[in-house]
């Protein structure tokens, strides 16, 4: 048997990083929105009034290792 090889048909670019790079940061800030409600919206940092999004996110909580009780 000979030995083949296949070109691709298309050359293969590289994404500019102004492109990619205002999507990385709304990424980011969403994460962090995440981990903020996940983590600490609870008690004397809450920003919304009752326990409405420390019960929906309990087992998030729990799972990520942050105590709450």
């Amino acid at each position: 048997m000979t030995p083949t090889t296949f070109a691709p048909a298309l050359p293969v670019g590289t994404i500019p990083l102004r492109e990619w790079l205002p999507w990385a940061i709304f990424a980011g800030l969403i994460l962090l929105l995440a981990i903020y409600f996940v983590g600490a919206e609870e008690g004397a940092t809450s920003l919304i009034s009752g326990m409405y999004v420390h019960e929906f996110v309990h087992d998030g909580r729990h799972l990520l290792g942050f105590p709450c009780h």
